[in-house]
């Protein structure tokens, strides 16, 4: 077999290979001598066709055949005789395969890149620290509270904390305004679920009051067509429900799990959640800054194939949260531009840790990956069944190893980056604020990063309701 590299474009191969005809001609002689004994041709006893026939009727079929399979095989084995590392599928042509000359094809493909790993130092992290103070553990025991708080109907007129539920109607110079109407509109007056002057519209009805009152809607509201315009609104109170929020008493300890030890126990156990949580955060925007530097300080071309494979799974991931109508339902048709950009920063990272793992020949920590288990297995009634079940999947344990040497790898860069630690609390670790840009910072940012880092994701930061919820489970 004879090979020849050429490079393309970036990092674009393709690879040239010639094998002889004689090899390539005794593939087709077999496979039509196999087909011989097979094929029923009317006017010859089976078994019995003459090889001139066999040939004749399905030679070309066998030979496209044989050069597809032969084309398979001998790629694999040129890109390991080339010690080439291809990151896709090949596109594989026939150049030649006439009788009588040698078999000739080409593979072009693209290889992943040779990375040079750069200087860790230069990689900056800010690791916020805090306490869970008395006043901390009594906002998170109110919101609690209030996620559980009920409402029912009563008759007076509707004050500050109230759900009210409104029939409305707005009119703009005269005209009625479809976005700014309804019918049977729940809020809860004073939580900012409506425009300002709307919800103090809606003060001191009660059920029956109709009233009318102008409202000014906000310069940055998100129906651009009422931005800044005042609207004249009808609105009639339907139901008035006051709010009745749980008291700190054993029935309410109960749905958190605390079915002894009163109120000192119940704090306890939410003070314990909250740590565990806001532990969990700092892990979490630590890994996330640790792998944007990562990106930030490395420059190397990212193989499209790989990228395409990547945004293909961002798809099925938002895919999979919408809710199809019905099963079989057609899924909407994202364009591959919504992802491409993630895409490509996920693979360049992924590329630069795996290189981080072997060159610094880092190998699954066995200790923390019996504490990941653990921790994985802790929610449930039976752990050592959940422990046994991750231990028989090759895929669980490898999906929960693979987290582990993430970790390590964040360990190892963090070990040589610059590290500021900084005083902050409870709220602003959880919302991220605490790491986040200082005001004014941020066109000084993104004026020394690189083109390509530019425009990195945004960590995401829970809203407080969701962060309760998580605390309290």
């Amino acid at each position: 077999m004879n090979v020849s590299i050429e490079t393309m474009t970036g990092l674009e191969r393709r690879l040239t290979v010639a094998l002889p005809s004689e090899d390539f001609e005794g593939q087709i002689t077999t496979k039509l001598q196999d087909a011989r004994g097979k094929v029923q041709i009317s006017g010859f006893r089976p078994g019995k066709v003459p090889m001139k026939e066999v040939r004749r009727r399905y030679g070309n079929a066998v030979r496209a055949e044989v050069a597809g399979e032969l084309m398979q095989s001998s790629f694999y084995e040129a890109v390991a005789q080339e010690a080439l590392n291809p990151a896709g599928q090949p596109n594989l042509e026939v150049v030649k395969m006439d009788p009588g000359i040698d078999f000739e094809f080409t593979a072009t493909f693209e290889v992943f890149p040779s990375i040079e790993l750069g200087d860790f130092a230069a990689v900056q992290i800010k690791r916020p620290q805090a306490e869970i103070t008395d006043a901390d553990l009594e906002v998170m025991v109110e919101r609690l509270r209030e996620q559980r708080t009920t409402f029912e109907p009563v008759e007076r007129a509707s004050a500050e904390g109230d759900q009210v539920t409104v029939d409305f109607a707005g009119t703009l110079d005269g005209e009625p305004v479809e976005a700014a109407s309804g019918e049977d509109a729940s809020f809860v007056l004073g939580q900012g679920q409506m425009i300002e002057d709307f919800d103090q519209g809606a003060l001191g009805l009660s059920a029956g009051d109709e009233v009318q009152f102008d409202a000014v809607f906000p310069d940055d509201y998100r129906a651009e067509e009422l931005q800044g315009k005042t609207v004249k609104f009808s609105l009639t109170m339907k139901e008035v429900k006051a709010s009745d929020k749980p008291d700190l008493d054993d029935e309410f300890f109960k749905e958190f799990g605390v079915e002894e030890g009163g109120e000192d126990a119940f704090r306890i156990e939410v003070k314990g959640n909250m740590q565990r949580e806001m532990d969990s955060s700092i892990k979490n925007q630590l890994k996330q800054q640790v792998m944007d530097g990562l990106e930030k300080i490395h420059k190397f071309l990212i193989p499209q194939a790989v990228v395409q494979r990547e945004i293909q799974v961002l798809k099925e991931q938002m895919l999979g949260q919408f809710q199809m109508p019905q099963q079989g339902a057609k899924a909407p048709d994202l364009p591959d531009e919504l992802f491409q950009e993630q895409a490509a920063k996920r693979v360049k990272v992924g590329l630069v840790v795996n290189e981080v793992i072997r060159h610094g020949e880092l190998e699954v920590d066995q200790a923390r990956l019996d504490e990941r288990l653990q921790e994985v297995a802790a929610p449930y009634g039976e752990p050592e069944q959940v422990i046994a079940f991750y231990r028989s999947n090759p895929e669980q344990m490898q999906t929960l190893e693979m987290g582990v040497l993430e970790d390590q790898v964040v360990d190892h860069i963090m070990s040589q980056a610059e590290v500021e630690e900084l005083a902050s609390n409870y709220d602003d670790i959880m919302s991220g604020a605490a790491i986040a840009p200082a005001p004014g910072d941020e066109d000084s940012v993104a004026a020394n990063a690189d083109d390509e880092s530019a425009n990195q994701e945004q960590q995401e930061t829970a809203p407080e309701q969701d962060e309760a919820d998580k605390t309290a489970s």
